[in-house]
């Protein structure tokens, strides 16, 4: 799927200069240019962001994934994306969306020790301090915790369809089952699940692993559901470690299942994830392309990787954000 090409005088696309080729692809997906601005370093890893051309009264959306990487940490992104947010405000621009493909903290939605800091509802305040109208992301942990962190409008973009279309082409007419690797994940996997059933005109079964973490430390093996003799479509939104599609795929490897295809719309891919991933009986794993994951570690170019466009999903949100459009029909697809 892919935006219609636009032209617009009151419709201003930017991207920060560490995500500028996600940025540039979303931009040509919407038949437009991005918008220019400056990026100074100054002493001491101070910086300032501006827009070189005039916001005044425009419709602007800013595009930036918020991950880390061997270049810039999750909070520089993070800080620059604000700073700029908010000069792009003290200019005028007449709303501001962020459109951060991956939001970083999301996880961290809840006290799960005493004196947690709650870190996804203290980004949100970040966000509404520089005067940000709208935040949309994908695929986020927790749609209720994101919706209720924030007090400004949000928009969860979600990407089955995406993924539909690239199960489809690998089951075809094989017998498969959508598996969740933890409970938390159900709602998540029921959505792709219904997407390919569309696709494939057939019902498919469900499973769900059992899945316990304590001190990073991943436990339970039991798959409940019948993955023997199909195609096991693994469901994440993020791939971090790795240790939690390794454990999920060798539980249904060892339950019967004929291959184990993975996918995630976030290839966070943190050090030792090619590693704990390379042992994994996975057969294909596709993840979104606004993180890349290559630029991480070379070593991941050994691993059954597939990077999928997301891009046009995002370019469509911003038309349809723009225009007044239902985002809800976008996801009914």
């Amino acid at each position: 799927m892919g935006a219609a090409l636009m032209a617009s005088d009151d419709l201003l696309l930017f991207t920060m200069e560490a995500g500028r080729p996600y940025g540039e692809r979303v931009a040509r997906h919407l038949g437009l240019s991005l918008a220019t601005h400056e990026e100074r370093e100054f002493e001491w890893g101070h910086h300032k962001t501006r827009p070189l051309q005039n916001v005044r009264g425009r419709d602007v959306y800013v595009v930036q994934s918020l991950h880390g990487d061997l270049r810039h940490s999750v909070n520089d992104r993070l800080c620059r994306l604000l700073f700029f947010l908010g000069a792009l405000r003290d200019a005028s621009a007449a709303r501001i969306t962020a459109v951060v493909p991956f939001l970083c903290y999301s996880r961290k939605d809840s006290k799960t020790k005493a004196r947690d800091p709650v870190t996804s509802r203290y980004v949100a305040g970040f966000f509404e301090s520089v005067g940000v109208h709208r935040v949309a992301t994908v695929e986020v942990h927790n749609v209720a915790a994101f919706q209720n962190a924030f007090r400004c409008p949000t928009e969860h973009l979600e990407p089955h369809h995406v993924f539909a279309d690239y199960f489809a082409t690998q089951v075809a007419d094989a017998p498969a089952v959508v598996v969740s690797p933890d409970l938390g994940g159900i709602k998540r996997a029921t959505r792709y699940r219904r997407a390919l059933e569309r696709r494939l005109g057939r019902e498919l079964p469900s499973a769900v692993l059992e899945k316990e973490r304590s001190q990073d430390v991943v436990s339970g093996h039991r798959v409940v559901g019948d993955v023997s003799g199909r195609v096991v479509l693994l469901v994440d939104d993020m791939v971090c470690g790795g240790t939690t599609l390794s454990r999920a795929a060798d539980a249904c490897r060892k339950a019967g299942a004929t291959r184990v295809i993975a996918a995630a719309a976030h290839g966070v891919f943190a050090p030792g994830a090619a590693r704990a991933l390379a042992s994994a009986p996975l057969d294909r794993l596709a993840v979104l392309d606004h993180i890349p994951p290559l630029d991480l570690d070379p070593a991941l170019g050994d691993l059954p990787l597939d990077i999928l466009d997301g891009s046009s999903l995002v370019a469509e949100a911003v038309r349809r954000m723009h225009s007044g459009e239902s985002l809800t029909a976008l996801f009914d697809v």
